[in-house]
C-alpha cells in the first residue's frame, strides 16, 4: 500500500520543524510571514500536522514549560527528513509549470536548508530546461487565439511575459550560486 499524498502544506511544515516546534510556533510562521499562503486556517495546522505524526514523518514529545505550561514539541523523523529531500529534488515537469510556481519556490525555499546549495542549483537548472518548451507552447497558442476576444490574448500575455520573467530570474539566481562558488561548482 502506498503511503498517503502529502500536500504542500505538509512539506512546508517538513521543511519547518528542521528546527523543532511548537505547533504554536508554526501557527506564527504561516500566519506572519508569506507562509500563510499554504496555511490560511490555522485550524489546518494541527490535523496536518497529526497527519505527518501518524506517517511517521515527525515525532511530538510533550515537554514542560514556564510554569505549570507545557507544550508538544515536534520535530522531523529520519523517514520525514528522506520524504523532505525526495520531494526538494524531484525534478520540474511541465504540470509543475501548469500549476504555478508556489511549489516549486517552496521545494527552491527549502532545498538549501534540507541538503545544500547544490540541490538548490539543481531546481534552478531543472527549471531553466523546463521553461523554454513551455513558453513556446504559450506562444504558439498566442497564435491560435488571433481571432478571440482581445481581453484573452492579454491575459495568455501576461502568462506569457511572467513565465519570461521568471526565466530571466532562474538564469540570474544560477549566475548567483556560480558567482558564489556554490552548488558544488568549482
Amino acid at each position: 500500500m502506498s503511503s498517503p499524498k502529502i500536500p504542500a502544506l505538509g512539506y512546508a511544515l517538513l521543511g519547518l520543524l528542521m528546527k523543532p516546534s511548537s505547533g504554536y510556533d508554526l501557527r506564527k510562521v504561516f500566519s506572519s510571514t508569506s507562509m500563510k499562503t499554504y496555511s490560511g486556517s490555522p485550524g489546518a495546522i494541527y490535523p496536518a500536522l497529526q497527519r505527518l505524526q501518524k506517517q511517521g514523518l515527525i515525532r511530538g514529545t510533550v515537554e514542560e514549560g514556564a510554569g505549570l505550561r507545557r507544550r508538544q514539541i515536534f520535530r522531523l523523523t529520519p523517514k520525514g527528513l528522506a520524504k523532505l529531500k525526495a520531494w526538494i529534488t524531484l525534478p520540474i515537469a511541465p504540470a509543475d509549470l501548469l500549476s504555478g510556481l508556489k511549489t516549486v519556490m517552496l521545494r527552491f525555499a527549502l532545498s538549501e536548508p534540507a541538503i545544500g546549495a547544490a540541490a538548490s542549483l539543481a531546481i534552478l537548472k531543472s527549471l531553466e530546461t523546463a521553461l523554454p518548451p513551455h513558453l513556446q507552447n504559450l506562444r504558439d497558442q498566442l497564435q491560435t487565439l488571433k481571432a478571440a476576444p482581445t481581453s484573452a490574448r492579454l491575459a495568455l500575455e501576461c502568462g506569457i511575459r511572467s513565465y519570461e520573467s521568471l526565466f530571466e530570474w532562474t538564469r540570474f539566481a544560477i549566475s548567483v550560486y556560480e558567482k558564489e562558488g556554490k552548488g558544488g561548482l568549482s
